[in-house]
């Protein structure tokens, strides 16, 4: 029961994690503040951000079970994960805390809210903030990749989850964006000075998430790879 608590927690931390990094949390606030600008009733900017969220949690679901249940199905595949999952598990936990820490960094960026969107915004208006919110979960910043593809999924892939891990993960990415979707919605003049505090407290949270994968990514590479008991 332990381990499952651990790793559901776990699931949703980096999903928080996620959304709170500088660049999917300027992304989301920019989005769901041009969804709603236009707007004088804060039931809109509120609706707006949950169908926005809805959107990004749906498409990390969707995207991890494909990933997963196609990795599952094919069989040498599925063998090797079964067989092999520890050894692998160790080095990448360990180069996706390097990728937290900024260790190792990737030359890409995520994507911006181009004029396109904006028309189509403009065009559909609030029911926009479905497909943009998929579109913007799609697009994924060094960390976001890192934490995704380099944790979630793997974490997935070695407790055989192709639903509850990645749906407690979409549902860490929504907090954080619901949380804003309130503040412009109630208290817009506070955003700002909210984005601040989060960014810095991101950076000591993303530090420390960073140094405790590479502890375990050490420790499971000594125990699979190098078969010392520790």
């Amino acid at each position: 029961m332990s381990e499952y608590i651990f790793v559901f927690t776990t699931s949703i931390w980096l999903g928080v994690l996620t959304s709170i990094s500088p660049c999917p949390l300027a992304t989301n606030i920019a989005a769901i503040s041009y969804i709603g600008r236009k707007s004088e009733h804060r039931r809109y900017v509120l609706l707006s951000g949950l169908l926005y969220t809805l959107g990004r949690v749906l498409t990390y679901i969707l995207l991890a079970f494909i990933i997963v249940s196609g990795l599952y199905h094919i069989p040498s595949i599925s063998n090797f994960l079964q067989t092999h999952m520890g050894k692998i598990l160790g080095p990448i936990l360990i180069v996706t805390g390097m990728f937290l820490l900024g260790w190792l960094n990737l030359n890409f960026k995520g994507l911006s809210f181009s004029n396109n969107l904006q028309n189509g915004v403009d065009k559909f208006g609030i029911f926009s903030a479905l497909p943009i919110g998929a579109i913007f979960a799609i697009s994924f910043c060094p960390v976001s990749a890192a934490i995704f593809f380099g944790s979630l999924i793997p974490l997935a892939l070695n407790h055989d989850s192709r639903i509850i891990i990645p749906s407690l993960y979409g549902i860490g990415t929504a907090i954080p964006v619901i949380v804003f979707s309130f503040i412009m919605a109630f208290a817009a003049h506070l955003v700002g000075k909210i984005f601040n505090k989060i960014t810095k407290i991101e950076i000591l949270m993303r530090r420390i998430t960073g140094v405790i994968f590479i502890l375990v990514g050490i420790y499971l590479s000594l125990v699979y790879i190098f078969e010392i008991r520790i």
